[in-house]
């Protein structure tokens, strides 16, 4: 459970604080202004269940309401590092959005099965061969490459490795899924700029 800190008499006094999850709506043009749209506090073990509760219920809404139509563009879901993009795609995939979640540095997901030749025995293989993060020798080469110079970034370099998945495991979210675990594709993205305008080190970006 998080703690908040309040302030009083020139004192600091820690006290336990309940998660909330916020579903926010981004305005269009070039805005930071967010308005929010639902609201629901976390117990410790369902964040990744509530948040795609939340989601489904917003899209819903939008779409009775008219504010999308079948021949629209898919609707955008971003959202930080601290939540599961494959299980939020897993649990959404019948609902027309995108997924785009930021990943830690430190993952490691896998490449397709290469195909299963001919006269192979045994059980066909599920993953194919490992990406990690912080190792660049494991990446290849990407599927797809941008540069762009920014006035306030510098040179922004984009790279995206395609069909790319993590290892599930019969453990936290995924304990009730019978049977053998989904594989969840999907695109990995690399970003990097030469400097930030904080003059704080320019750290890459993954994205997923």
């Amino acid at each position: 459970m998080p703690y908040l800190r309040g302030c009083g008499n020139d004192t600091h006094i820690g006290f336990a604080g309940w998660p909330y999850s916020f579903v926010t709506a981004l305005e269009t043009g070039r805005t930071s202004w967010t308005t929010p749209l639902h609201a629901r506090r976390l117990a410790p073990d369902n964040a990744a269940t509530v948040t795609a509760g939340q989601l489904r219920d917003v899209v819903q809404q939008l779409i009775a309401a008219g504010q999308w139509q079948p021949d629209d563009p898919d609707m955008w879901i971003v959202a930080d590092a601290g939540y599961d993009g494959p299980r939020l795609a897993f649990l959404l995939a019948d609902l027309p959005v995108q997924v785009l979640v930021r990943m830690r540095s430190d993952r490691l997901l896998r490449r397709p099965a290469p195909p299963r030749l001919p006269g192979t025995t045994g059980r066909p293989r599920r993953h194919g061969g490992e990406f990690i993060f912080g190792d660049p020798g494991s990446w290849t080469a990407p599927d797809a490459a941008t540069t762009t110079d920014i006035r306030l970034y510098g040179t922004v370099t984009a790279r995206a490795w395609h069909r790319l998945h993590p290892r599930l495991t019969h453990r936290t979210a995924w304990t009730a899924q019978h049977g053998p675990l989904p594989i969840i594709e999907g695109t990995v993205i690399l970003l990097q700029v030469d400097r930030l305008p904080s003059g704080a080190t320019a750290k890459p970006v993954w994205l997923w």
